[in-house]
């Protein structure tokens, strides 16, 4: 096996421009680990946010971005005993999916399930072990609760929505940033799509919901969107934090939160140990794994971009146009 090996590399914090192809070294497996060929990496939110200088990885983990891939296991760490080399398998890592190889936690690592192509398998831990971890297990989202997705065509929100409405949940309201989106959000089991440029989900929720407003709002805006979702929920209503893209909410009148009884969490997946992200992998595949297996829910991959193209694969991401995953090809492997 080669010593070198390819990888996008962060050459300063800035734009799409600053991911560069360099040269590293092939990773060693650790013990309980195994090494990746890959064929495919998701791209996601974080990556962007780690590019730009503003999520620094965590301790001990590698510079390279990509938190998702799908391949194949070529070695095995010492006490690896789950796969065998050869096997095709998925798995969630704390970095280094915009490269040829990755060592992963065998505890996060599964069989590509079947039916799917690589690059879908490379769209599905990342995006969809958030969204069972903070929409399943913490905002503990019922068949039969109404749901709030913001970003409703995007990996987080696609997913999301797949997911609630193969389970049962529902009315599911959407909120997305086109006429396309807001087609391709209903088209995914969205029962209503409000276009934020055209209409404010804070007036459109109550009135579509009969002034109950939601169970659940699954949120990565924040900003202003704090406080209209504190209106927008229903008595004992959950919002669940995942991301932050408008920033900071720098306005916010705590009490609709003590007189509805909301409960308003979230959560960094990254961070959190193997062995918890593996709790989340093992309850996803347990409850919702059916679901993928027989085609019920899939990964949707937008476009897919060779490696040496990240950086474009950045643009499309920052364009918001895409619906659904962007994920890179790995020719090479």
């Amino acid at each position: 096996m080669a010593k070198m090996m390819k990888a996008i590399e962060i050459t300063t914090p800035g734009g799409p421009e600053v991911l560069v192809a360099g040269e590293r070294s092939v990773p060693v497996p650790a013990a309980g680990e195994v090494l990746i060929a890959i064929h495919a990496a998701g791209v996601n939110g974080p990556d962007l946010k780690q590019r730009q200088g503003l999520y620094n990885p965590p301790p001990g983990a590698t510079d390279i971005p990509g938190l998702e891939v799908a391949g194949e296991v070529v070695a095995l760490g010492e006490g690896a005993s789950r796969f065998k080399v050869g096997d095709k398998v998925m798995a969630l890592v704390q970095g280094g999916g915009y490269a040829e190889f990755v060592a992963a936690s065998e505890l996060v690592t599964a069989p590509v399930p079947a039916g799917l192509s690589m690059a879908e398998a490379a769209a599905l831990p990342e995006t969809f072990m958030t969204v069972w971890f903070n929409l399943f297990m913490r905002g503990e989202l019922k068949a039969g609760e109404s749901l709030l997705i913001h970003g409703g065509t995007s990996g987080i929100g696609s997913t999301a929505t797949m997911l609630a409405k193969a389970l049962g949940a529902g009315p599911i309201i959407t909120t997305v940033g086109s006429e396309h989106h807001r087609q391709a959000s209903l088209k995914l089991g969205a029962d209503m799509a409000i276009n934020y440029r055209e209409q404010d989900f804070a007036n459109e929720v109550p009135e579509f919901t009969g002034g109950k407003g939601v169970d659940v709002v699954l949120d990565i805006i924040g900003g202003d969107y704090v406080a209209k979702n504190y209106k927008v929920a229903a008595m004992d209503g959950r919002i669940v934090q995942v991301s932050l893209l408008q920033g900071a909410a720098k306005e916010l009148n705590l009490w609709p939160m003590l007189a509805k009884r909301l409960k308003h969490m979230g959560s960094l997946l990254r961070p959190q140990s193997p062995e918890q992200k593996a709790a989340i992998l093992a309850d996803l595949l347990a409850k919702a794994g059916h679901l993928i297996g027989e085609g019920k829910v899939k990964p949707q991959v937008y476009e897919t971009f060779a490696l040496d193209d990240a950086s474009q694969a950045h643009r499309l991401m920052e364009s918001s146009v895409h619906v659904g995953k962007v994920v890179l090809i790995n020719s090479a492997n």
